[in-house]
């Protein structure tokens, strides 16, 4: 390339730059209206915002949210608010939204697909605080964990379990999970078998467990304690005892009434058979 070329290349761009630096004084006038209005904009938007979070957080901690979910929701309504109120600045300076919108839709994208485990367990914590099939304090069964709720998180819940372990479940496998809430009614049945031999009296080991029952003083009377034959074993008959109790009495009359009713049945001479192998000799003589 000729010097003299590059000469009036380097000279036009040195004009072009000296007319942009000499048109940013005009440019700022010009648009100083639309850039006030923005910075208006913003401040005002910024001040809304906060003002609705600040509502909904009284709102909410009038319901029964858990507290870190309830700081977590007013947190994401203000970064909403606050997007939407940058947004409105931007439009008013003529920034096209239609790239913005783009760029912002992507990047969701990119997001949701990286973080698809998180975000489903997200939605797994919204569904558990505005369905509540449970929750903090109520004692549950669930993934096969028996124990009390302590936490329902964003992303886990908190089980305390009645053997003095603390387990985390992911809010995803909550909302897909059968869910067993024993503390949704105020009472619950005590489900409880003992075996006597066939060689006992049904009818007198039958008066021995309801004369146990009668002197259990946290058993319910209604609905009324039922005693029937289960089923013929191999080698005993089986009798079911149902017995109602408040939930909190459940595990404490559990054992009461298989201890005392061990200790009955001895008492009586009820026989409770236990596993034989009997072994027979043939003389081939």
């Amino acid at each position: 390339m000729p010097y003299t070329h590059i000469y009036a290349v380097k000279a036009a761009l040195t004009e072009n730059t000296s007319d942009v630096i000499t048109d940013i004084p005009g440019y700022l006038k010009k648009s100083l209206p639309l850039i006030v209005m923005a910075l208006v904009i913003l401040a005002v938007g910024f001040l809304i915002s906060k003002l609705i979070a600040k509502i909904v957080g009284k709102a909410v901690s009038k319901s029964n949210v858990n507290g870190a979910a309830k700081s977590f929701l007013v947190s994401l309504i203000k970064i909403i608010l606050y997007i939407a109120v940058v947004i409105m600045a931007l439009s008013v300076l003529n920034v096209p939204m239609s790239s913005i919108i783009t760029i912002l839709g992507a990047a969701g994208l990119a997001i949701s697909l990286a973080l698809q485990s998180c975000l489903s367990n997200l939605s797994g914590g919204f569904i558990i605080l505005f369905t509540k099939p449970f929750t903090t304090g109520d004692i549950i069964e669930l993934e096969e964990t028996v124990g009390t709720v302590r936490d329902i998180g964003i992303f886990y819940t908190k089980i305390a379990t009645f053997d003095g372990k603390t387990v985390f479940i992911p809010n995803g496998k909550v909302t897909e999970a059968k869910i067993i809430n024993y503390t949704e009614t105020p009472t619950r049945r005590v489900e409880l078998h003992f075996n006597i031999s066939y060689s006992e009296d049904f009818v007198k080991a039958k008066e021995v467990i309801l004369g146990v029952i009668a002197a259990e003083k946290l058993i319910i009377n209604e609905p009324e304690p039922i005693v029937r034959m289960g089923a013929h074993g191999s080698s005993s008959v089986s009798v079911d005892v149902l017995v109602w109790v408040k939930n909190s009495d459940f595990l404490t009359v559990r054992y009461n009434v298989t201890e005392a009713v061990k200790a009955a049945f001895d008492r009586s001479g009820i026989e409770i058979p236990f596993d034989q192998l009997d072994i027979h000799v043939k003389d081939r003589k």
